[in-house]
């Protein structure tokens, strides 16, 4: 009877051993999952408000200005390495453009659609201080489409090419998530609605500030 309660205490403290080596097992496997898994994230998804400064244009005795005004930018990002990523975003605000032609002046409400991509350059910086500043560089198009609103007849959706530079700097929450700060600045060629008569045949610049937050994943 002693000899059977001891090898019964023998098996059940084998048993303890193991599913306490086993429990480890899977507890340092999830932390060396996590770890590996926060390392290869690469995607980032963003969600900026921004502001929209258009820098008034002239040409062809025509005088064009763009109202302020503020808007939002999203954006998808893929980090290449350490020093590189592509990105890509869509932004939207509406404004109104206005006119100083001999005859008076004249204005179009507009939704203005922004279609970018580019290269980022991520600058170095120590990991303590959580801050990640980067510089960017790209092109793509702005996209200007009169609304009901508008006060001259005739005017037709167009496209501008654009050519986008502009930097910034995230500042890390968490693993996942970082609040970002940006500039962009859009160079492209003054909107005429498709009307001779708006021609300015002006290149005009854009100042685009922007806050918000990422996610990385």
């Amino acid at each position: 009877m002693k000899v059977r309660r001891i090898a019964f205490q023998e098996r059940e403290g084998f048993y303890k051993y193991m599913w306490r080596k086993g429990v480890l097992s899977l507890v340092t496997i999830a932390i060396f999952t996590a770890a590996a898994l926060a390392q290869e994230s690469r995607s980032e998804i963003s969600v900026q408000g921004t502001g929209f400064f258009t820098k008034d244009s002239n040409g062809q005795g025509i005088r064009q200005k763009a109202t302020e005004t503020g808007g939002f930018l999203v954006g998808y990002r893929y980090n290449l390495n350490r020093w590189f990523a592509a990105e890509a975003n869509y932004g939207f605000v509406r404004n109104t453009q206005q006119y100083s032609v001999p005859l008076g002046i004249s204005g179009i409400q507009t939704n203005v659609n922004q279609y970018t991509g580019g290269i980022v350059f991520k600058v170095p910086s120590p990991v303590r201080f959580k801050i990640n500043p980067y510089l960017l560089a790209g092109g793509g198009a702005l996209v200007f489409s009169p609304t009901d609103n508008s006060l001259i007849t005739g005017a037709d959706t167009q496209a501008k090419g654009a050519f986008v530079y502009g930097g910034g700097a995230d500042y890390a929450l968490s693993n996942h998530f970082s609040l970002r700060a940006e500039y962009r600045g859009l160079v492209y060629k003054s909107p005429d609605f498709g009307l001779s008569a708006l021609n300015t045949d002006a290149v005009t610049h854009t100042a685009q500030p922007s806050a918000g937050i990422v996610f990385r994943f």
